[in-house]
């Protein structure tokens, strides 16, 4: 296997190291991303679906407020988000370059775009459901937790999965600008100094991660859906 590796890697089998580190990064990344923006993003989700006109707790203002915001922050596109939160960045990580630094922009273009994923979601809940709750007294707070995140859960499930590939692709895209990970790996070694098999290599771990997630998602998915 090692002969193989330095036949047809050359480049791949002189840093290895650099390549445990560089997926370590990229876990971390994807990991924390996913906790913090999934937290914020649920929130904002559940409050976009409840203050809806019509919904459970109709804020029309609110709603449009945070409608606009998700609409705006989505469109931009990633990279151009990085430069603009650099202010942002230093004040909270310290620093623009590394792998916790690129939480903060990591975070800030996850969330609405999981807050829009969760609010399809849960609009998915049969609306006689909810009302069903609502004719037994059901409060506010208790219909979010037992009627809308619990029918809603595959639904959840399924699009946390979408989020976490789409933030497992923007670290690599993070990493081109010195957030580290294998994207950084990629584009430093692998292209900028023409090692392709580098470059090869960087992409095959990244869709074996991606690949793992969707797998895991998948089975959870069934589990609940049973």
């Amino acid at each position: 296997m090692q002969r193989l590796i330095e036949k047809y890697l050359p480049n791949v089998s002189q840093i290895p190291d650099e390549f445990k580190q560089a997926t370590i990064e990229t876990l971390y990344m994807s990991f924390w991303t996913a906790i913090i923006a999934g937290i914020f993003g649920l929130v904002f989700g559940v409050v976009l679906v409840v203050t809806r006109p019509g919904g459970l707790l109709e804020q029309k203002y609110l709603y449009h407020l945070l409608d606009k915001i998700v609409n705006v922050v989505r469109s931009i596109p990633f990279i151009i988000l990085l430069a603009l939160l650099n202010v942002v960045t230093r004040v909270i990580a310290g620093t623009t370059i590394g792998a916790t630094a690129a939480l903060v922009p990591l975070v800030a273009g996850v969330v609405p775009f999981f807050a829009r994923q969760i609010e399809v979601a849960l609009l998915e809940v049969d609306p006689g459901v909810i009302e069903a709750a609502e004719a037994m007294g059901t409060s506010p707070l208790g219909i979010i937790f037992r009627v809308y995140l619990k029918e809603g859960l595959p639904g959840i499930v399924r699009v946390s999965a979408l989020t976490i590939i789409n933030v497992i692709g923007l670290t690599a895209m993070a990493g081109a600008v010195g957030a580290g990970g294998l994207g950084n790996l990629a584009i430093s070694r692998g292209h900028n100094r023409f090692q392709s098999d580098v470059t090869w290599a960087s992409l095959i771990i990244i869709l074996l991660i991606v690949f793992i997630c969707q797998g895991i998602s998948n089975f959870i998915i069934k589990k609940i859906s049973h």
